[in-house]
């Protein structure tokens, strides 16, 4: 089988795990779509799309209207950018998402936003160092806006919960898990240690597993707090998110990877 890596960065520690195990019997071919040229590519018979660029979107695209299978698909992986999109999604389909609304650029919401509660201010495109932070009041809200003022931002109620975020990821029908200080705890983000599966409370691995199918991906990752009693709150859905220190991970994508390579095939 050939199997494309659709990223930047083939030296990201799951793929280069994946890529070790799949290169005995297999071809695997590192893509980097900001650099690849023109020349036409010989089709893979599945791609793994690790970046959520424009380029690599672009990419994915053009490779899907070619027949390949890309994992995830560039739509779902676009729509997990959007939290607008993302949070539509999830409430039309009944997960218990946070209850989150557009409010545009941060700026001017804020000069006139007076919350009666603590809220999290959001951007609204999902990206690598994006804004993401707890304000208590009008005060803190203008403060954000200072050092955001046009970000198009996202606004969801605070929920109390224990200060730590439940980080769950799939690849395939395969959970793992993992608990990490939120960075809206007063202490800040903090390290992040692993869960054993038996660990969730009852019913959360169904509910990634629901993620997957709504949002028609293969892998992704579930932000979700407990709100007590092991009541689940989701805060963000991620496209093909890292999965760093994950036993049995890159086994899976290996193995994900080659059924979604054969079933292209027939």
């Amino acid at each position: 089988m050939r199997i494309g890596l659709i990223t930047p960065e083939p030296g990201h520690p799951l793929l280069a795990d994946t890529t070790a195990l799949l290169t005995p019997e297999h071809e695997v071919e590192a893509l980097d779509p900001v650099t690849l040229g023109d020349a036409p590519l010989p089709l893979a018979d599945v791609y793994l799309l690790k970046s959520r660029t424009p380029h690599a979107l672009g990419l994915a695209r053009y490779l899907e209207r070619r027949g390949a299978p890309v994992v995830n698909s560039a739509a779902a992986t676009a729509l997990c950018q959007d939290r607008t999109e993302m949070a539509g999604l999830a409430l039309r389909a009944g997960l218990p998402f946070a209850a989150t609304r557009t409010v545009g650029p941060l700026g001017a919401w804020a000069r006139e936003a007076r919350p009666p509660a603590p809220v999290v201010v959001k951007s609204r495109l999902s990206r690598r160092g994006d804004l993401v932070a707890r304000a208590d009041g009008g005060a803190r809200l203008r403060e954000l806006a200072r050092d955001w003022p046009q970000e198009p931002v996202v606004v969801q109620e605070y929920a109390p919960n224990n200060g730590w975020d439940h980080k769950l990821w799939a690849i395939g029908d395969r959970v793992f898990s993992a608990l990490r200080r939120s960075e809206l705890s007063p202490g800040g983000r903090g390290p992040t240690h692993p869960l054993a599966p038996d660990e969730l409370p009852a019913g959360w691995a169904d509910l990634v597993r629901r993620v997957g199918s709504v949002f028609a991906l293969d892998v992704y990752g579930v932000d979700i707090i407990d709100t007590g009693g092991g009541t689940p709150l989701i805060v963000d859905v991620n496209a093909f998110p890292g999965i760093r220190g994950q036993s049995g991970a890159p086994e899976a994508l290996a193995a994900l990877a080659l059924r979604r390579a054969a079933a292209g095939r027939g």
